[in-house]
Protein backbone atom coordinates (compact mmCIF):
# COMPACT_ATOMS: atom_id res chain seq x y z
CA UNK A 1 0.00 0.00 0.00
CA UNK A 2 1.35 3.44 -0.97
CA UNK A 3 2.60 5.77 1.77
CA UNK A 4 2.50 9.56 1.78
CA UNK A 5 5.69 11.46 2.61
CA UNK A 6 4.92 14.62 4.57
CA UNK A 7 6.91 17.76 5.39
CA UNK A 8 8.28 16.79 8.82
CA UNK A 9 8.25 19.08 11.84
CA UNK A 10 11.81 19.73 13.00
CA UNK A 11 11.58 21.86 16.13
CA UNK A 12 8.80 23.36 18.21
CA UNK A 13 8.76 26.66 16.30
CA UNK A 14 8.86 25.24 12.79
CA UNK A 15 5.81 26.07 10.66
CA UNK A 16 7.10 25.35 7.15
CA UNK A 17 10.12 23.97 5.33
CA UNK A 18 11.77 24.46 1.95
CA UNK A 19 12.61 21.45 -0.20
CA UNK A 20 16.14 22.18 -1.43
CA UNK A 21 16.91 18.93 -3.25
CA UNK A 22 15.31 15.60 -4.05
CA UNK A 23 17.93 12.84 -3.79
CA UNK A 24 15.73 10.37 -5.69
CA UNK A 25 13.79 10.81 -8.93
CA UNK A 26 10.28 9.62 -9.70
CA UNK A 27 10.38 5.93 -10.59
CA UNK A 28 13.54 5.21 -8.59
CA UNK A 29 13.64 2.70 -5.75
CA UNK A 30 14.06 4.03 -2.21
CA UNK A 31 15.02 2.16 0.94
CA UNK A 32 13.82 2.85 4.45
CA UNK A 33 16.50 4.77 6.31
CA UNK A 34 18.23 5.96 3.12
CA UNK A 35 18.45 9.69 2.22
CA UNK A 36 15.39 10.86 0.29
CA UNK A 37 15.46 14.67 0.19
CA UNK A 38 17.07 17.74 1.69
CA UNK A 39 15.07 20.48 3.39
CA UNK A 40 15.78 23.87 4.91
CA UNK A 41 14.08 24.90 8.13
CA UNK A 42 14.26 28.29 9.80
CA UNK A 43 17.58 27.26 11.34
CA UNK A 44 19.43 24.73 9.21
CA UNK A 45 19.51 22.47 6.17
CA UNK A 46 19.13 18.76 6.90
CA UNK A 47 18.83 15.51 4.98
CA UNK A 48 15.66 13.50 5.58
CA UNK A 49 15.58 9.73 5.21
CA UNK A 50 12.79 7.64 3.76
CA UNK A 51 10.60 5.99 6.39
CA UNK A 52 9.46 3.15 4.12
CA UNK A 53 10.92 1.16 1.23
CA UNK A 54 9.43 1.12 -2.26
CA UNK A 55 9.38 3.22 -5.41
CA UNK A 56 9.14 7.01 -5.46
CA UNK A 57 5.89 7.17 -7.43
CA UNK A 58 5.16 10.88 -7.26
CA UNK A 59 6.94 14.06 -6.20
CA UNK A 60 4.13 16.43 -5.21
CA UNK A 61 6.32 19.40 -4.29
CA UNK A 62 9.43 20.24 -6.29
CA UNK A 63 12.79 21.65 -5.26
CA UNK A 64 12.40 25.21 -4.06
CA UNK A 65 8.83 24.76 -2.85
CA UNK A 66 7.98 26.11 0.62
CA UNK A 67 5.63 23.61 2.26
CA UNK A 68 3.74 23.85 5.57
CA UNK A 69 4.52 21.11 8.06
CA UNK A 70 2.55 17.82 7.76
CA UNK A 71 1.57 18.58 4.15
CA UNK A 72 2.14 15.75 1.59
CA UNK A 73 5.24 16.18 -0.54
CA UNK A 74 5.62 12.76 -2.19
CA UNK A 75 4.21 9.24 -2.48
CA UNK A 76 6.13 5.96 -2.09
CA UNK A 77 4.62 2.63 -3.08
CA UNK A 78 4.85 -0.39 -5.35
CA UNK A 79 5.72 0.09 -9.06
CA UNK A 80 2.57 0.72 -11.07
CA UNK A 81 0.39 1.14 -8.01
CA UNK A 82 -2.69 3.34 -8.47
CA UNK A 83 -2.20 6.42 -6.32
CA UNK A 84 -4.79 8.68 -7.97
CA UNK A 85 -6.82 8.71 -4.75
CA UNK A 86 -3.81 10.03 -2.83
CA UNK A 87 -2.85 12.81 -5.25
CA UNK A 88 -6.30 13.89 -6.31
CA UNK A 89 -6.16 12.23 -9.68
CA UNK A 90 -3.19 14.31 -10.80
CA UNK A 91 -1.24 11.29 -11.99
CA UNK A 92 -2.56 8.00 -13.39
CA UNK A 93 -0.89 4.88 -12.08
CA UNK A 94 0.61 4.19 -15.50
CA UNK A 95 2.76 7.28 -15.17
CA UNK A 96 4.03 6.40 -11.70
CA UNK A 97 6.94 4.33 -12.96
CA UNK A 98 8.34 5.29 -16.38
CA UNK A 99 9.24 2.32 -18.56
CA UNK A 100 12.58 1.83 -20.30
CA UNK A 101 10.92 2.34 -23.70
CA UNK A 102 9.62 5.80 -22.82
CA UNK A 103 11.10 8.53 -25.02
CA UNK A 104 13.95 10.44 -23.30
CA UNK A 105 12.04 13.72 -23.57
CA UNK A 106 9.19 12.34 -21.45
CA UNK A 107 11.55 11.05 -18.77
CA UNK A 108 13.28 14.40 -18.44
CA UNK A 109 12.05 17.09 -16.05
CA UNK A 110 9.29 19.23 -17.49
CA UNK A 111 11.25 22.45 -17.05
CA UNK A 112 14.46 22.81 -19.06
CA UNK A 113 17.49 24.72 -17.84
CA UNK A 114 17.25 28.44 -18.43
CA UNK A 115 20.33 29.77 -20.25
CA UNK A 116 21.68 33.05 -18.93
CA UNK A 117 21.06 34.76 -22.26
CA UNK A 118 17.31 34.19 -21.90
CA UNK A 119 17.07 36.02 -18.58
CA UNK A 120 15.98 39.59 -18.80
CA UNK A 121 17.44 42.31 -16.51
CA UNK A 122 15.76 42.23 -13.13
CA UNK A 123 14.26 38.79 -13.73
CA UNK A 124 13.74 36.84 -10.53
CA UNK A 125 16.26 34.03 -10.17
CA UNK A 126 15.31 31.13 -7.91
CA UNK A 127 18.12 29.15 -6.27
CA UNK A 128 18.56 26.68 -3.43
CA UNK A 129 20.36 27.70 -0.22
CA UNK A 130 23.29 25.39 -0.98
CA UNK A 131 23.63 26.85 -4.45
CA UNK A 132 23.75 30.38 -3.02
CA UNK A 133 26.35 29.33 -0.45
CA UNK A 134 28.53 27.66 -3.10
CA UNK A 135 28.21 30.71 -5.36
CA UNK A 136 29.11 33.11 -2.56
CA UNK A 137 32.17 31.04 -1.61
CA UNK A 138 33.47 31.18 -5.19
CA UNK A 139 32.50 34.74 -6.14
CA UNK A 140 29.88 33.58 -8.64
CA UNK A 141 26.90 35.73 -9.63
CA UNK A 142 24.01 33.32 -9.09
CA UNK A 143 22.06 35.08 -11.85
CA UNK A 144 24.72 33.99 -14.36
CA UNK A 145 24.28 30.28 -13.62
CA UNK A 146 21.83 28.29 -15.79
CA UNK A 147 19.40 26.35 -13.60
CA UNK A 148 18.60 22.70 -14.22
CA UNK A 149 16.08 22.32 -11.41
CA UNK A 150 12.31 22.57 -11.71
CA UNK A 151 11.27 25.76 -13.51
CA UNK A 152 14.89 26.85 -13.83
CA UNK A 153 15.78 26.55 -10.13
CA UNK A 154 19.55 26.91 -9.70
CA UNK A 155 20.81 24.06 -7.51
CA UNK A 156 24.26 23.22 -6.16
CA UNK A 157 25.32 21.02 -9.06
CA UNK A 158 24.59 23.89 -11.47
CA UNK A 159 26.97 26.17 -9.57
CA UNK A 160 29.65 23.45 -9.45
CA UNK A 161 29.35 22.93 -13.20
CA UNK A 162 29.55 26.67 -13.80
CA UNK A 163 32.68 26.98 -11.64
CA UNK A 164 34.35 24.13 -13.54
CA UNK A 165 33.51 25.50 -16.97
CA UNK A 166 33.90 29.24 -16.44
CA UNK A 167 36.92 30.86 -18.11
CA UNK A 168 39.68 32.63 -16.20
CA UNK A 169 38.85 36.33 -15.90
CA UNK A 170 40.44 39.40 -14.33
CA UNK A 171 38.56 41.02 -11.43
CA UNK A 172 37.94 44.19 -13.47
CA UNK A 173 36.51 42.22 -16.38
CA UNK A 174 34.33 40.19 -14.03
CA UNK A 175 32.88 43.32 -12.44
CA UNK A 176 32.27 45.00 -15.81
CA UNK A 177 30.62 41.85 -17.18
CA UNK A 178 28.32 41.64 -14.18
CA UNK A 179 27.33 45.31 -14.45
CA UNK A 180 26.60 45.00 -18.18
CA UNK A 181 24.94 41.60 -18.06
CA UNK A 182 27.55 39.97 -20.31
CA UNK A 183 27.77 36.17 -20.41
CA UNK A 184 31.50 35.37 -20.25
CA UNK A 185 31.02 31.82 -21.57
CA UNK A 186 31.06 33.16 -25.12
CA UNK A 187 33.99 35.55 -24.68
CA UNK A 188 37.50 34.61 -25.86
CA UNK A 189 40.31 35.80 -23.61
CA UNK A 190 43.47 37.36 -25.01
CA UNK A 191 45.31 37.66 -21.71
CA UNK A 192 47.97 35.34 -20.37
CA UNK A 193 46.81 31.74 -20.52
CA UNK A 194 43.60 32.79 -22.27
CA UNK A 195 42.40 34.93 -19.36
CA UNK A 196 39.57 37.34 -20.19
CA UNK A 197 40.48 40.99 -19.68
CA UNK A 198 38.35 44.13 -19.81
CA UNK A 199 39.50 44.72 -23.41
CA UNK A 200 37.97 41.39 -24.46
CA UNK A 201 34.43 42.32 -23.46
CA UNK A 202 31.89 43.21 -26.14
CA UNK A 203 31.92 46.98 -26.67
CA UNK A 204 35.60 47.31 -25.84
CA UNK A 205 38.00 48.01 -28.73
CA UNK A 206 41.39 46.32 -28.33
CA UNK A 207 44.36 48.01 -30.03
CA UNK A 208 45.00 46.82 -33.55
CA UNK A 209 48.25 44.94 -34.16
CA UNK A 210 51.08 47.38 -34.89
CA UNK A 211 48.86 50.45 -34.38
CA UNK A 212 48.89 52.84 -31.45
CA UNK A 213 46.34 51.98 -28.81
CA UNK A 214 43.38 54.39 -28.95
CA UNK A 215 42.17 56.25 -25.91
CA UNK A 216 39.96 53.83 -23.99
CA UNK A 217 36.32 54.62 -24.58
CA UNK A 218 33.60 54.38 -21.98
CA UNK A 219 31.62 51.20 -22.74
CA UNK A 220 28.22 52.01 -24.21
CA UNK A 221 26.43 50.34 -21.32
CA UNK A 222 28.18 52.56 -18.78
CA UNK A 223 28.05 55.88 -20.67
CA UNK A 224 26.33 58.72 -18.78
CA UNK A 225 22.59 58.65 -19.34
CA UNK A 226 22.71 55.28 -21.07
CA UNK A 227 23.39 52.90 -18.23
CA UNK A 228 20.42 50.76 -17.30
CA UNK A 229 20.26 48.98 -13.99
CA UNK A 230 17.46 46.85 -12.70
CA UNK A 231 16.68 45.07 -9.48
CA UNK A 232 15.89 41.53 -8.61
CA UNK A 233 14.09 39.91 -5.74
CA UNK A 234 14.64 36.62 -4.00
CA UNK A 235 12.31 34.91 -1.55
CA UNK A 236 13.47 34.99 2.06
CA UNK A 237 15.06 31.77 3.21
CA UNK A 238 13.46 29.96 6.13
CA UNK A 239 16.27 31.22 8.37
CA UNK A 240 15.86 34.84 7.27
CA UNK A 241 12.09 34.68 7.81
CA UNK A 242 12.64 33.30 11.31
CA UNK A 243 15.13 36.07 12.13
CA UNK A 244 12.72 38.69 10.80
CA UNK A 245 9.80 37.26 12.74
CA UNK A 246 11.69 36.83 16.00
CA UNK A 247 13.42 40.21 15.98
CA UNK A 248 10.21 42.04 15.13
CA UNK A 249 8.40 40.19 17.91
CA UNK A 250 11.21 41.06 20.32
CA UNK A 251 11.10 44.79 19.58
CA UNK A 252 7.30 44.92 19.67
CA UNK A 253 6.78 42.94 22.89
CA UNK A 254 9.84 43.65 25.06
CA UNK A 255 10.43 46.89 26.93
CA UNK A 256 14.03 46.78 25.73
CA UNK A 257 16.65 49.20 26.99
CA UNK A 258 20.39 48.87 27.55
CA UNK A 259 23.35 49.63 29.81
CA UNK A 260 26.97 49.88 28.72
CA UNK A 261 30.17 49.24 30.68
CA UNK A 262 33.86 49.13 29.72
CA UNK A 263 35.91 46.30 31.24
CA UNK A 264 39.68 45.85 31.67
CA UNK A 265 40.49 42.51 29.99
CA UNK A 266 44.16 42.39 30.99
CA UNK A 267 43.67 39.58 33.51
CA UNK A 268 41.41 37.65 31.13
CA UNK A 269 44.09 37.87 28.42
CA UNK A 270 46.64 36.52 30.90
CA UNK A 271 44.33 33.64 31.82
CA UNK A 272 43.87 32.70 28.17
CA UNK A 273 47.64 32.76 27.65
CA UNK A 274 48.12 30.39 30.58
CA UNK A 275 45.64 27.92 29.11
CA UNK A 276 47.33 28.23 25.72
CA UNK A 277 50.71 27.41 27.29
CA UNK A 278 49.13 24.22 28.62
CA UNK A 279 47.83 23.30 25.17
CA UNK A 280 44.20 24.06 26.05
CA UNK A 281 42.27 26.15 23.55
CA UNK A 282 40.07 28.75 25.26
CA UNK A 283 38.68 31.80 23.45
CA UNK A 284 37.85 35.21 24.89
CA UNK A 285 34.22 34.44 24.13
CA UNK A 286 34.45 31.28 26.24
CA UNK A 287 35.75 33.35 29.16
CA UNK A 288 32.93 35.88 28.72
CA UNK A 289 30.31 33.09 28.55
CA UNK A 290 31.71 31.59 31.75
CA UNK A 291 31.61 35.00 33.47
CA UNK A 292 28.03 35.52 32.32
CA UNK A 293 27.04 32.10 33.63
CA UNK A 294 28.47 32.95 37.06
CA UNK A 295 26.72 36.34 37.10
CA UNK A 296 23.43 34.78 35.98
CA UNK A 297 23.62 32.26 38.81
CA UNK A 298 24.12 35.18 41.19
CA UNK A 299 21.17 37.14 39.72
CA UNK A 300 18.32 34.78 38.73
CA UNK A 301 16.11 37.65 37.53
CA UNK A 302 18.40 38.24 34.52
CA UNK A 303 18.13 34.52 33.74
CA UNK A 304 14.32 34.60 33.91
CA UNK A 305 11.60 34.94 31.24
CA UNK A 306 8.18 36.57 30.94
CA UNK A 307 5.18 34.30 30.44
CA UNK A 308 2.05 36.44 30.22
CA UNK A 309 1.66 37.99 33.64
CA UNK A 310 4.12 35.58 35.26
CA UNK A 311 7.90 35.50 35.67
CA UNK A 312 9.54 32.14 34.97
CA UNK A 313 12.73 31.58 37.00
CA UNK A 314 14.95 28.95 35.40
CA UNK A 315 16.91 26.61 37.65
CA UNK A 316 19.46 26.13 34.88
CA UNK A 317 21.77 28.52 33.01
CA UNK A 318 21.87 27.89 29.24
CA UNK A 319 23.92 30.49 27.38
CA UNK A 320 23.45 30.91 23.61
CA UNK A 321 26.28 32.20 21.44
CA UNK A 322 25.32 33.95 18.22
CA UNK A 323 27.15 32.45 15.20
CA UNK A 324 27.13 34.03 11.75
CA UNK A 325 26.32 31.62 8.92
CA UNK A 326 25.64 32.26 5.22
CA UNK A 327 22.24 33.92 4.90
CA UNK A 328 21.79 34.81 8.56
CA UNK A 329 22.78 33.75 12.04
CA UNK A 330 22.03 30.96 14.44
CA UNK A 331 22.30 30.74 18.23
CA UNK A 332 23.50 27.33 19.45
CA UNK A 333 23.10 26.92 23.20
CA UNK A 334 25.70 25.85 25.76
CA UNK A 335 23.66 23.93 28.32
CA UNK A 336 24.45 24.14 32.07
CA UNK A 337 27.12 26.77 31.48
CA UNK A 338 27.17 27.50 35.21
CA UNK A 339 28.37 24.02 36.17
CA UNK A 340 30.50 22.61 33.30
CA UNK A 341 33.40 25.01 33.93
CA UNK A 342 35.52 27.07 31.55
CA UNK A 343 37.15 24.17 29.72
CA UNK A 344 33.77 22.47 29.37
CA UNK A 345 32.36 25.65 27.83
CA UNK A 346 35.33 25.88 25.44
CA UNK A 347 34.88 22.30 24.24
CA UNK A 348 31.12 22.60 23.81
CA UNK A 349 31.40 25.98 22.08
CA UNK A 350 33.90 24.67 19.51
CA UNK A 351 31.65 21.67 18.83
CA UNK A 352 28.52 23.79 18.37
CA UNK A 353 30.20 26.37 16.13
CA UNK A 354 31.51 23.64 13.83
CA UNK A 355 28.09 21.97 13.68
CA UNK A 356 26.37 25.31 13.00
CA UNK A 357 28.60 26.19 10.07
CA UNK A 358 28.27 22.68 8.62
CA UNK A 359 24.47 22.73 9.02
CA UNK A 360 24.50 19.74 11.40
CA UNK A 361 22.80 21.27 14.42
CA UNK A 362 19.86 19.41 15.87
CA UNK A 363 16.75 20.95 17.37
CA UNK A 364 18.14 20.39 20.87
CA UNK A 365 21.31 22.34 20.03
CA UNK A 366 19.59 25.69 19.52
CA UNK A 367 16.61 25.61 21.85
CA UNK A 368 16.35 26.15 25.59
CA UNK A 369 18.58 29.22 25.94
CA UNK A 370 18.09 31.56 28.92
CA UNK A 371 20.64 34.24 27.91
CA UNK A 372 22.66 35.10 24.79
CA UNK A 373 26.15 36.46 24.12
CA UNK A 374 26.74 38.17 20.76
CA UNK A 375 30.34 39.07 19.97
CA UNK A 376 31.35 41.17 16.95
CA UNK A 377 34.81 42.22 18.09
CA UNK A 378 36.39 40.12 15.35
CA UNK A 379 34.92 42.61 12.86
CA UNK A 380 36.77 45.50 14.56
CA UNK A 381 33.52 46.81 16.05
CA UNK A 382 34.00 48.97 19.12
CA UNK A 383 30.56 48.35 20.60
CA UNK A 384 26.95 47.80 19.55
CA UNK A 385 23.44 47.17 20.88
CA UNK A 386 21.93 43.72 20.34
CA UNK A 387 18.24 42.79 20.20
CA UNK A 388 16.98 40.36 22.83
CA UNK A 389 16.41 36.82 21.60
CA UNK A 390 12.87 35.82 22.75
CA UNK A 391 11.81 34.34 25.10
CA UNK A 392 14.99 35.38 26.91
CA UNK A 393 15.06 38.64 28.85
CA UNK A 394 18.61 39.83 28.20
CA UNK A 395 21.50 39.67 25.72
CA UNK A 396 25.11 40.83 26.01
CA UNK A 397 26.81 42.55 23.06
CA UNK A 398 30.61 42.30 23.12
CA UNK A 399 32.87 44.65 21.17
CA UNK A 400 36.56 44.32 20.34
CA UNK A 401 39.40 44.25 22.88
CA UNK A 402 41.50 47.32 22.19
CA UNK A 403 44.53 48.93 23.81
CA UNK A 404 43.25 52.19 25.32
CA UNK A 405 44.79 54.98 27.41
CA UNK A 406 43.22 54.78 30.89
CA UNK A 407 43.60 57.05 33.90
CA UNK A 408 44.46 55.08 37.05
CA UNK A 409 45.32 56.17 40.57
CA UNK A 410 48.60 54.90 41.99
CA UNK A 411 49.10 53.68 45.56
CA UNK A 412 50.43 57.12 46.33
CA UNK A 413 47.21 58.71 45.19
CA UNK A 414 48.65 60.11 41.99
CA UNK A 415 46.74 59.91 38.71
CA UNK A 416 48.62 58.48 35.77
CA UNK A 417 47.81 57.35 32.25
CA UNK A 418 48.48 53.72 31.38
CA UNK A 419 47.63 51.55 28.38
CA UNK A 420 45.16 48.77 29.09
CA UNK A 421 43.25 46.23 26.98
CA UNK A 422 39.66 47.39 27.27
CA UNK A 423 36.41 45.89 25.99
CA UNK A 424 32.94 47.48 25.80
CA UNK A 425 30.00 45.38 26.98
CA UNK A 426 26.39 46.38 26.31
CA UNK A 427 23.56 44.61 28.14
CA UNK A 428 20.15 44.85 26.47
CA UNK A 429 17.41 43.81 28.89
CA UNK A 430 13.64 43.58 29.18
CA UNK A 431 12.60 46.39 31.53
CA UNK A 432 9.31 44.61 32.24
CA UNK A 433 11.06 42.35 34.75
CA UNK A 434 14.64 43.67 35.02
CA UNK A 435 15.06 47.10 36.59
CA UNK A 436 17.88 49.43 35.66
CA UNK A 437 19.64 48.98 39.00
CA UNK A 438 19.51 45.19 38.64
CA UNK A 439 20.94 45.39 35.13
CA UNK A 440 23.74 47.64 36.43
CA UNK A 441 24.51 45.20 39.26
CA UNK A 442 24.67 42.35 36.75
CA UNK A 443 27.25 44.28 34.70
CA UNK A 444 29.19 45.03 37.87
CA UNK A 445 29.34 41.33 38.74
CA UNK A 446 30.33 40.50 35.17
CA UNK A 447 33.11 43.10 35.31
CA UNK A 448 34.37 41.70 38.60
CA UNK A 449 34.54 38.16 37.20
CA UNK A 450 36.37 39.27 34.05
CA UNK A 451 38.87 41.44 35.93
CA UNK A 452 39.42 38.68 38.49
CA UNK A 453 39.18 35.54 36.34
CA UNK A 454 40.58 33.33 39.08
CA UNK A 455 36.96 33.31 40.24
CA UNK A 456 35.94 31.57 37.01
CA UNK A 457 38.09 28.48 37.50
Amino acid sequence: MASIVIMPKQGLMMEEGTITQWLKKEGEAVAAGAPLFEMETDKLTITMDAEVSGTLLKIIHSEGDVVPITQPIAVIGAPGEDISALVGGEMPAAEAAPTETAPPAEAAPAAAAIPTAERTPGERVFSSPRARLRAEENGVDIAAVPGSGPEGLVIERDVNAYITSRPAVTPLAANMAKAQGIDLSGVTGTGAGGKITAADLPGSTPAAAGAPAPTPAVPAATAPGQQTRGAHTEPMSGMRKAISRNMLASKSTNAQTSHRMVVDMTAAISLRSQYKALGIKVSYNDIIVRACAKALADMPIVNASVDGNSIVYHDYVNVGTAVSVPGGLIVPVIKDADIIGLTGIAEKSAELIEKARDGRLTDADYHGGTFTVSSLGMFDLDDFVAIINPPESAILAVGKIAKTPVVVTSNEGEDEIVIKSMCALCLSYDHRIIDGAEAARFLQKLKNYLQNPVLLI
